[in-house]
This record gives structure tokens, sequence and C-alpha cells, in this order.
């Protein structure tokens, strides 16, 4: 081989190589997107991915697939997306419950959150809310804390999610409480049995929890972010209701399976940004749920879910949380 024309073959390949990742930017999709979502059908995450696809939709003209792999914490949907072809037409709709929490309350997971997935964009950031059954006496914040400090371990709260977990944790760590966990599947099975009385409290997404606090089914006490919802001005955050420290929320964002070629992370990062940021997602989602538009690079989200990941590693380990 000619010496000489090395330089001119590499800068060949690399322009041939370029030129087809642009190539498989401007045409893709060609086919049905996948979105799986790590939870039931009526959870905020599933409101959302059937948000964002609407609106996908509507820009690409290709249908979205809302996949729900509800149970084991996420860890179905997580294993489910992971597997996926690294073609871009699966899309994982999750939250920090399996990107940033499960690592640190589980000794074994089915799959690994930054080895398997390649980072697409943040999707949005919310608070929750603090709800109990309007048969159940306590009116405010301080009024659930006496009653749970007159009878410890009796009084009991739910979760279907590590956001709605480690916020009743932190609860109790915070408030000096001992309360008795009832793990569930999704939070909404949890809110199921706390309209039926057979749980007490729960933290949960404003998604979730809003239809029935507006209904008069539940009573919001209060809410978990450090500053009042927009959905509730009424109603304080929880540190204003007495318990010190107290500020916790959730997040969401999508990714795909590890090895997608990143033209294709790059065109779902501009479709899904541009979705987050539409109308459409807007009225169907974000405005209702009292959740705040976060969208970002692909980098970013990696750095975000990094520090996310040491920030409920520590809160974990503060409420003495052992691995399951």
């Amino acid at each position: 081989m000619n010496i000489k024309k090395l330089p001119r073959l590499i800068l060949s390949a690399v322009f041939l190589t370029a030129a087809a990742g642009a190539s498989a930017q401007s045409q893709f999709p060609e086919k049905p997107i996948r979105f799986v979502v790590p939870f039931a059908s009526g959870t905020a995450t599933d409101q959302l991915a059937r948000a964002l696809g609407q609106a996908v939709t509507q820009e690409t003209k290709q249908q979205v697939i809302v996949d729900n792999k509800p149970g084991g914490n996420g860890f179905i949907g997580a294993s489910e997306a992971a597997r996926g072809a690294p073609d871009g037409y699966t899309v994982f709709i999750t939250t920090n419950t399996t990107h940033a929490a499960a690592e640190h309350l589980y000794k074994k997971l089915p799959y690994d959150p930054v080895k398997d997935f390649a980072p697409i964009t943040g999707l949005g950031k919310g608070g929750q809310f603090m709800v109990v059954n309007t048969q159940f006496p306590a009116t405010s914040v301080k009024e659930f804390i006496a009653l749970a400090k007159k009878d410890p371990g009796k009084l009991t709260f739910g979760s279907g999610s590590s956001s709605s977990r480690i916020a009743g944790e932190l609860f109790q760590q915070l408030a000096g409480v001992e309360l008795l966990h009832v793990p569930y599947k999704s939070n909404t099975f949890a809110i199921t049995d706390l309209l039926g009385g057979q749980i007490q409290m729960m933290i949960t997404d404003s998604a979730t929890g809003m239809p029935h606090i507006k209904s008069g089914k539940l009573r919001a006490l209060g809410y978990s972010a450090k500053t009042r919802s927009p959905l509730a001005a009424d109603i304080p955050t929880i540190e204003e209701a007495g318990v010190k420290g107290y500020d916790i929320g959730y997040w969401f964002a999508a990714y795909a399976p590890a090895k997608t070629p990143p033209a294709i992370v790059a065109r779902l990062n501009e479709l899904l940004t541009k979705a987050a940021k539409s109308p459409t997602a807007n009225s169907a989602f974000y405005a209702n749920s009292g959740t705040e538009v976060f969208v970002t690079s692909p980098e970013e989200l990696a750095k975000f879910q990094s520090a996310e990941s040491k920030k409920w590693g520590e809160i974990i380990q503060k409420a003495g949380i052992e691995k399951e």
C-alpha cells in the first residue's frame, strides 16, 4: 500500500462514517418507537410517557407504543429496556427509582444503571404530596406526628416507588417517628389501599395524588419540596409544617440501551426535548402534575445521574436502610 495515500484514506473513512451517522439521524424514525415504562398504567411516569409519545408522533408521524412493565421496584422494566436492540426504537422512560436509588437499596440489580444504558435527556422534576384518607383523624403534619409518637410502629405508610419509599423513610428520620412500611408494585396500587383505609399515609407524586386530593377523597398534609406546589399553594411544605430540613423530590429521564449509535441518541434527544417543551405534553402532563420541564444533553444527564446517585445513597444511609 502507498503510505502517502494513508492520510487521504483515513480522512475519507471519517467522512463516510460521519455522513452515515447524519443520514441515520435524518431518517430516524422509520417505524414505531417503544417507550418502556417500569411502572403501571396511570402512574406519573406512564402519564408522562404517553404525553411525550403523543408529541413525538405528531412530529414524526410514527406511532409510539407505551409498554408498561411494572413490578420488582422497576427491575422488570429496566431489565427489559436494557435488553432492547440498540437501534433507537427502544426508549426507557424512567425515574430516580431505577437510576439513582435502587443501587443503594438492593444488594443485586438485574441491570447496571450506568453500563447498560445510554443517557438521552432529562424530562422533568417535581415534589410529592403527603396524603392521608379523609377518615384519618390527622388534619396536619403535626397532628400526624403526634399520633405516630403515641403508637410507635403502628401507623403504616405505603410506597410504590423508591421516591415514595425514601420520602417516607426521611420523614421518619427527621420527624422522630416510627412507621410501618408497606411496599407496593406502583403508587397507584398504594393509593387504592389508602383510599380503602388499609394503610394510613403515603407520600406520592402529584400526578398520582392530585386527582384524589381535588376530589376530596384524600387529604394533603404537606408537600415534600423546598417550595410549595404550583398546583396547591395553600398546602404547606412538610418543612413549613414543622419537619426541619425536609426536602426531597423526584425526576424523570429517558435512556436508550447501551451501544445505541451516538447519532441516534442525538436524534432521540432532539425529539424528546422538543416533545417535553411542546403544548401537547404541557397540557397532557406537565401543567396538570406540577412537574417542571427538565431537559439536558446526554452528557449533562450522565453527570446529573451520578450526582443524584450519590445524594440518594447518602439519604438512604442516614435513614439506616439496609440493602435487601
